[in-house]
């Protein structure tokens, strides 16, 4: 797979070139992109997959939703759905596609909506009227959207521009696909208002975070922040919790269908467990569901939060559990609060 990829450096090249004109189009104005009168924060990152999306958009809902009315829009990655849908109780993991459900389901005072379409997904919740109390959101004019995955979706110009990036695959140490797995040239990172470094290590040193900054490159008027997977102290299924500390040393099955799962197993694993890997955004068919059942037997399964809005139909109740997890920072992120809450107001 490395010896194709070198292979394929020239396509690499045209690529480049390719999102390169296109994002010059867009600054120069030659291509149109569409502004709204409303808080508009984009959350997204160059490179394909697995930097943490799903958490920081959590994040940023939490910290808005007391105060504003929250909408998420994203494009629905694999639903079976198509145009613009706004989650009803009616919904569910194929027709809005897994992370939104998961916002849904999570957060029960915020609208969520999928579109792939991001400028007419915006005007569809804008049409909604608007109401005073925080309460009566479920069909009213949101006072801020939260894009998830729309970095490179340039038709539409957010107010605010939040850039991810893994710890240990840096977009700095990338290159364009399909020889690396950059959608577009590192210099895009130049929109951003801030850059957070995902997935890091909790104990993540100070000199550590400084070559990372100087690696970076940021201009003096971006942020960068450290973050870290925060996992739960509980395990839940659709009924029950269970403390991980008493399911580590238990036999299970551990599954997950996300983009990088090694950490979530590591977290879990003990060496008598069975492990299932998935692609990202799996649909499990019955193939795959007679699969798990023969390898749990009678033991607990224990997959991931965005596995289990698929799965929780489908499998035994009594024997599914999930793992939340959530996005944390090392230090800074009152100053990170600050900035995103000042950016809502002033808007």
């Amino acid at each position: 797979m490395h010896f194709l990829r070198k292979i394929l450096f020239p396509f690499a090249i045209l690529y480049g070139f390719i999102t390169s004109i296109r994002n010059f189009l867009f600054d120069k104005g030659i291509l149109e992109s569409h502004s709204f009168d409303i808080p508009i924060i984009a959350v997204g990152n160059l490179s394909v997959g697995g930097t943490g999306k799903t958490p920081q958009i959590e994040y940023l809902i939490r910290l808005l939703s007391p105060k504003y009315k929250v909408a998420t829009l994203s494009r629905g990655y694999k639903r079976q759905s198509e145009g613009f849908v706004l989650a009803d109780s009616n919904s569910n993991a194929r027709i809005l596609g897994d992370e939104p459900f998961q916002f849904y389901q999570k957060f029960k005072n915020i609208q969520v909506a999928v579109d792939a379409d991001r400028k007419n997904g915006i005007e569809k919740l804008l049409s909604q009227p608007q109401t005073r109390g925080i309460a009566e959101q479920s069909e009213a004019k949101p006072d801020v959207i939260l894009l998830d995955d729309a970095f490179q979706h340039r038709k539409v110009k957010a107010g605010f521009y939040i850039l991810l990036t893994s710890y240990g695959d840096l977009y700095s140490d990338d290159f364009m696909l399909p020889t690396g797995n950059l959608r577009e040239s590192r210099s895009g990172a130049k929109r951003a208002n801030v850059v957070i470094v995902t997935k890091c290590p909790p104990n993540l040193s100070l000199i550590e975070q400084s070559k990372i900054a100087t690696q970076l490159q940021l201009a003096s008027s971006q942020e960068l922040y450290f973050s870290y997977i925060d996992y739960d102290e509980s395990i839940y299924s659709v009924e029950k919790s269970i403390p991980v500390s008493e399911i580590k040393t238990l036999d299970k099955l551990l599954l997950a269908g996300i983009a990088k799962p090694d950490p979530f197993f590591a977290h879990l694993q003990n060496e008598n467990d069975e492990k299932l890997v998935y692609p990202d955004h799996h649909h499990f068919a019955e193939n795959d569901l007679l699969e798990i059942k023969n390898k749990a037997q009678n033991k607990i399964i224990i997959t991931t939060e965005k596995d289990f809005v698929r799965l929780k139909d489908s499998i035994f109740s009594e024997q599914l559990y999930y793992l939340p997890i959530k996005s944390s920072f090392l230090s800074l992120n009152e100053k990170l609060d600050k900035t995103i809450l000042n950016f809502v107001e002033k808007v």
